[in-house]
This record gives structure tokens, C-alpha cells and sequence, in this order.
């Protein structure tokens, strides 16, 4: 790729304690994803490819719903994420989930075509999300589906004022901006599919409400994102104080008796036509 179009850093990396974050977010984010894969017709026997798979939440998650007839693989360029998700799949004693280390855009053919590939926050750490989809269209039959959970992260969606929540939302969501990533993936998913030759897709989108008796997704991510915030000059780590910030928060909430919204989540899929690009 040209200097320009370089994927964006996974800044929140791979280390234990990500991955754990990780699972746990995956709670929150599952009963949306399953959603969006039945909606896209994500059904008993079929073969789905997983791209950006990690540590394989998503691809657990298809496994329940293709069932004992289908199977998952699951692919992602991270070998100790890989290594976490086939060690989860083992101790689960599922054996029709596999998992496989490899840039999922230039999957080697030899693994044939699927009846359906998926994924969540991936397209937003690539460099062309639409030629991203395009390129693995091609490993879809024709009639088969493609479906991705994306968001768009928000700031100041807070109700009375939470200046702490939003300062801490902001030093997220510009943490990854400046790494490359795009943070307002999920709004910018219809228009991708549109221009990957994937015409009038279907799209969901819900939003997940912070209150005082929800647990703080975000304080785990700023505790991860740290080091990286510090190194791109978005914060200090005087100015985040990571050590009471989730007790800030909490009593922020509690004062001002007010809910926030962290960010949008987007659904979309699509069939494959029998000619693509």
C-alpha cells in the first residue's frame, strides 16, 4: 500500500488484559451482532468466514447459530489473539470453529468460497473499508451474504452535561483517529457496501445508554489506550488519573442523575450478486 493508504495501528493491541476487555465488551455488544446476522440470514449449516476475528467472540457467536451442520473459520493477523480464540473453542469442546492467521483481504483461495462472511469493528482499521469488502466478497458464493457491526463513537451525547465522560470520550475516539482509525465507521457503512458493489443493503443501528448501574466500558479501554495516548500527546497521565477515574465517573453519573450515549452501533449486509467487480 502507498504511504497514504496504510491500515490504521491496532493501538489497543493484544495483550492479556485487552483481550479480556475484549470479552467483556463482547457482552455488550453480542445481542446487536446476533441481530444483524439474522437479519442477514446468518442460518443452521452454513460455512462463515470471520474476518478480524480476535480472540473469536464473533466467531462463538456464529458457531451458535450455524450450529453442528456449519462451521466457522475464523481469520485475523494478531497469532496471540489467535491462540487465545483457538484455547477458548478447546476448553468449549466446539470443534466445527477454526482459526487461521492471515490478512482476510487476500485469504489464499484454497479455502474455497463460504456462504457468508462477517465481522465487527474491523472495516474501521482499514485503509479502504470499501475495497476491503470487495476483496472478500469474492470469497462468497453468489446468493451468499456479507454482514459487519460498526460504530460511530460520540462525544457529547450526555444528558444533563458529564464534562468528565466526554473529556474521557474524547481522548478516545482522538486516540484513534490519530492512529488512523476511522471512529465514525458504523455511519459510513451503507455508503461502503454501496461502493464495494453491494447495492441497497439492509442496515440496523441501536445505541447502547450509559447509567450509573451499567459497568464502564470505556475505563478498561482508557487503561489499555494509556500508554498510546501518551505517546500521541492526546492526554498525560496526570490528566487521566486512571487509578479513580471509573470512581469519578460513577459519581459524575450519580450526581448528575443523567445517562450518556458512547457511541451508534451500525449493522449492514448485503447478498452477493452473481457478478462482482
Amino acid at each position: 500500500m502507498t504511504p497514504d493508504k496504510r491500515d490504521a495501528e491496532y493501538v489497543l493491541g493484544a495483550s492479556a488484559s485487552e483481550q479480556e476487555r475484549l470479552e467483556r465488551q463482547a457482552s455488550a455488544f453480542d445481542p446487536l451482532t446476533e441481530r444483524i446476522f439474522r437479519h442477514a440470514g446468518i442460518q443452521p449449516g452454513m460455512r462463515v468466514l470471520d474476518v478480524g476475528c480476535g480472540a473469536g467472540d464473533v466467531s462463538l457467536l456464529v458457531q451458535r447459530l450455524v450450529g453442528r451442520d456449519g462451521s466457522v473459520l475464523g481469520v485475523d493477523r494478531e497469532a496471540a489473539s489467535l491462540e487465545r480464540a483457538q484455547s477458548r473453542a478447546t476448553r468449549m469442546r466446539i470443534k466445527n470453529v477454526s482459526f487461521l492467521e492471515s490478512d482476510f483481504r487476500y485469504l489464499d483461495p484454497k479455502h474455497g468460497v463460504f456462504d457468508a462472511v462477517v465481522g465487527r469493528l474491523v472495516l474501521m482499521f482499514q485503509a479502504d473499508p470499501a475495497d476491503a469488502v470487495r476483496l472478500v466478497a469474492h470469497r462468497v458464493r453468489p446468493g451468499g451474504v456479507l454482514a459487519f457491526h460498526e460504530l460511530a463513537a460520540t462525544t457529547g451525547m450526555a444528558h444533563p452535561a458529564l464534562p468528565l465522560r466526554e473529556q474521557v470520550a474524547r481522548w478516545v475516539t482522538e486516540t484513534f483517529r490519530r492512529s488512523g482509525a476511522e471512529t465514525l465507521m458504523g455511519v459510513q457503512l451503507y455508503s461502503t457496501f454501496e461502493a464495494a458493489g453491494l447495492h441497497s443493503p439492509g442496515i440496523l443501528a441501536e445505541a447502547i445508554v450509559d447509567e450509573p448501574s451499567n459497568p464502564f466500558l470505556r475505563v478498561p479501554m482508557v487503561s489499555v489506550l494509556l500508554p498510546k495516548m501518551v505517546e500521541l500527546g492526546v492526554a498525560t497521565e496526570a490528566e487521566v488519573g486512571i487509578d479513580t477515574l471509573a470512581v469519578r465517573l460513577e459519581q459524575e453519573f450519580i450526581d448528575a442523575k443523567g445517562i450518556a450515549v458512547p457511541y451508534i452501533s451500525f449493522g449492514v449486509w448485503a447478498v452477493r450478486p452473481g457478478e462482482l467487480a
